[in-house]
This record gives structure tokens, C-alpha cells and sequence, in this order.
């Protein structure tokens, strides 16, 4: 009963158990500190196992329940809960890049005033049943919205079409697409579809991979979050997976960068 209270306080519901408390844990003190406890709970499991005491402590503001961020830590700690942010990162394998004539003319304004005024894309590998599977995802830079994604077995155009095929809004709406300068975004299959809707072609400096540092930073969360937390034995289970993720990362996870909001709120707020 206190479990259910505490999701209809925070608008949680049909959340999972976290996978990581598995060990058995004291009673809480009190009825107040066991409904603490079980919000925690919820908001990590609903979080998919990624949010640390910072973003736990933001969701339980929003419900009126106050906890600093060291008795959060204390309760993940009495329940086992482990962010998968403790988990060490592999460093992906940089691609060979291009000459390109077209230049950045981005200059790392990665701040932005109006939906599509700039899309950034970037490439990462999966694992599916023992080889490399290629995922391409298309954000947002006006508030982080991955707004389109594709999965494949090859790091191909074709899979950077497919992507571009994903995206929901109209394509003319988009002002600026910027990448780096890997084969598979530079190439005529691309620059045809991006011309053909007017949208400007961007393309960081050669080595420089600071230049695409938000599409960067969006694959190192799904790295963290998605690719390196699952075992995929088929291609079309990751098709499925990778929507799945993308919609909770648009409609559900905060975002420090966004004043904790998600890209769906934040592109609903008033210009």
C-alpha cells in the first residue's frame, strides 16, 4: 500500500523492480522513511536503473518528498542500487574521416533558440549475437530530442538515410545538418536528400571531434544507458529496444542541461 501511495505521488506506475536490489535490507525506521525508501525505489526503477542522487533527488521534489542527496546515496546503498554511470566506459574506436570541402559553420553554437534550427548526428556499434550492429541517431541542439534513429548491421549512408526517414517533422523544417566527416554522412546520397529540402550541410574539422561534442555526449548516454546494459540476439530486437529507449529518453528522463526537464517539455515551453 505505502508503494502504491508513493506512485501516485510521483506519477510513477507500471514501473519495474529495480534489477540491482537483490540483497536483503533493514526495515525503515518509520512509516515517513519507508515511503522515502519506496519513492526511491520507484524513481530508480522507472529511470531504468541510470539515475544517480542527483536526478532521484529532483523526481522526489516533485513529488513533495524532501531527502538530500547523501541519505539518497545511504538508501541505494542499503538496497544495493547501482547507476549504471558507476560502470567503466569503453572509449569507441574513432573512424577514418574525409577531406571535405564543406566547412563548420556551426563554430560549436550548440546552444539553441528554436526547434530544427540545427540537427547533429553521430554513429555508435551494438552488439547483436556475437558481431557489430550500427546505430545512427539525429538530435536536436534546441533541447536534445533524439527527433530520429536507425539500426543496421553496416555504417553505411543507406543507414544514415534510414535515419533521415525516421525523423516525424517535415524535413524542410530542419535549417543546418552537421556531422562529422565519416563516409557515411559525406557522400552524394546525403548531400541529395538534404539538398532537395534545402537543409544546410555542416561538417566538423578533421580530428576534431569537439566540434560534434552534443551528438558525442547523446551516444555516450545511450552507450551507458542502452547498448552496454543489454544482450541482443537478433537484429529486429534491436530495432524494437532502440525505439523503445528513444521514446523514454525523449518523454521521460530530465536532463540536467534542460533544467530538468525532458526534450519533450522543453520543446513544449513557450519560446
Amino acid at each position: 500500500m505505502i508503494r502504491n501511495n508513493a506512485q501516485q505521488v510521483l506519477g510513477i506506475s507500471n514501473v519495474r523492480s529495480p534489477l540491482t536490489t537483490t540483497k536483503q535490507s533493514e526495515p525503515a525506521a518509520n512509516e515517513e522513511e519507508q515511503r522515502l525508501e519506496d519513492a526511491i525505489l520507484d524513481i530508480f526503477a522507472a529511470s531504468r536503473n541510470n539515475y544517480g542522487t542527483q536526478k532521484i533527488k529532483v523526481e522526489l521534489g516533485k513529488g513533495a518528498l524532501l531527502a538530500s542527496r547523501r541519505k539518497i546515496g545511504q538508501i541505494m546503498s542499503k538496497h544495493g542500487m547501482v547507476s549504471t554511470y558507476t560502470v567503466a566506459q569503453y572509449k569507441p574506436v574513432k573512424s577514418d574521416s574525409n577531406e571535405a570541402v564543406v566547412k563548420n559553420a556551426l563554430q560549436r553554437e550548440f546552444d539553441q533558440d528554436e526547434p530544427y534550427a540545427v540537427v547533429v548526428s553521430d554513429l555508435t556499434y551494438v552488439r547483436v549475437a556475437g558481431s557489430w550492429h550500427y546505430v545512427c541517431l539525429f538530435v536536436d541542439l534546441f533541447n536534445r530530442e533524439i527527433i530520429g534513429c536507425s539500426s543496421g548491421p553496416n555504417k553505411t549512408a543507406e543507414l544514415v538515410y534510414k535515419a533521415i526517414a525516421s525523423i516525424s517533422v517535415r524535413l524542410d523544417r530542419i535549417q543546418m545538418f552537421h556531422t562529422d566527416r565519416g563516409r557515411e554522412f559525406d557522400n552524394k546520397l546525403i548531400s541529395e536528400a538534404l539538398t532537395t529540402f534545402g537543409v544546410t550541410r555542416l561538417l566538423s574539422r578533421k580530428g576534431c571531434p569537439y566540434d560534434n561534442a552534443v551528438a558525442e555526449a547523446t551516444l555516450k548516454i545511450f552507450k551507458t544507458e542502452f547498448a552496454n546494459q543489454a544482450h541482443f540476439l537478433t537484429e529486429e530486437r534491436l530495432d524494437v529496444e532502440l525505439h523503445d529507449y528513444v521514446h523514454w529518453f525523449n518523454y521521460h528522463r530530465i536532463h540536467g542541461t534542460l533544467d530538468d526537464l525532458t526534450p519533450v517539455q522543453a520543446r513544449r515551453m513557450p519560446l
